[in-house]
């Protein structure tokens, strides 16, 4: 089932995505011309995160990010295979474009304010978001359908996290049990100890996809946040071509449909950018 963003997607996108002025900043990636010499694209990509970048059964790297990757590396250098996807920790995504070790990273980074201060971004190509992954039904509990069901109960969220925030807005008599990490939030729902998780509507879709770890649990319709994802670039007026050529394909393959129907393919919640707010939000960053 494809999910709705309850979120006002035109505020989040049209308001607060403003672009940043390129300042020349210690990044040595390479720009558009050395790329297209070299003839390959280094990019930085997740390996462990289904369905944005994973090894599939025959330990290759795939999913919507990695197409993202190849797709770009065609529009800039006429061939899907002239890239060379370089697997990345969380930590280590930005270091990896501001250290000359990628080019560039599609490793489901959020544009914030803060990364945006020492790297530059791209138009957003998905729109990530809180959602909700729930237990499953037995006879002394009813089935969970929608967040009115969660009202009274209880919701696993991660510590510290913005979503204990929102969570308390919009359901403020649900109990929240905090966790530390998502392996014990799979764990809590897994074992029924939790009515709910929520977190990255990316990441759950993982888990109940076909030989996910929760595959037989369900997703709530409704994603309760707009979260951002783009192409990590390094900052410097002398990366401006590639950062040009990069959101003139992005939008060209929204125009085309192609980034709907990748996203549709890997079966992600509903997050691509509505054709009719992509206008404004591609006349800028944002923020969250």
């Amino acid at each position: 089932m494809r999910r709705k963003l309850l979120a006002g997607v035109g505020s989040i996108l049209g308001v607060q995505f403003l672009l940043p002025l390129f300042v020349s900043l210690n990044a040595f990636a390479a720009e558009l011309s050395e790329i297209r010499e070299r003839g390959y694209l280094v990019v930085a990509v997740k390996d462990n995160r289904p369905p944005m970048g994973f090894l599939n059964s025959a330990d290759q790297l795939s999913g919507f990010e990695i197409d993202i990757a190849r797709k770009l590396a065609e529009d800039l250098l006429g061939d899907a295979d002239a890239v060379e996807l370089v697997p990345t920790r969380n930590v280590d995504r930005l270091d990896a474009v501001i250290e000359n070790r990628v080019d560039v990273a599609i490793a489901a980074l959020t544009i914030t304010e803060p990364r945006r201060r020492i790297v530059s971004f791209s138009y957003p190509y998905y729109l990530d978001g809180t959602a909700f992954i729930t237990r499953l039904p037995t006879d002394s509990a009813p089935d969970i359908l929608t967040l009115h069901d969660l009202q009274l109960g209880t919701i696993a969220v991660l510590e510290r996290s913005s979503t204990v925030a929102q969570l308390s807005y919009l359901l403020p008599a649900a109990q929240q049990v905090g966790v530390g990490s998502y392996l014990e939030a799979q764990t809590l729902v897994e074992s029924g100890a939790v009515d709910a998780f929520a977190g990255d509507a990316s990441v759950l879709a993982g888990w109940t996809m076909e030989g996910g770890a929760l595959m037989n649990h369900s997703m709530l319709p409704d994603i309760i946040s707009a979260e951002p994802l783009a192409v990590v670039l390094p900052k410097g007026q002398q990366y401006s071509p590639l950062q040009t050529a990069v959101n003139k394909a992005i939008q060209r393959w929204y125009k085309e449909g192609w980034l709907q129907a990748r996203s549709q393919f890997w079966e992600l919640p509903e997050g691509v950018v509505p054709e009719g707010v992509l206008p404004s939000a591609l006349d800028a960053e944002g923020t969250r």
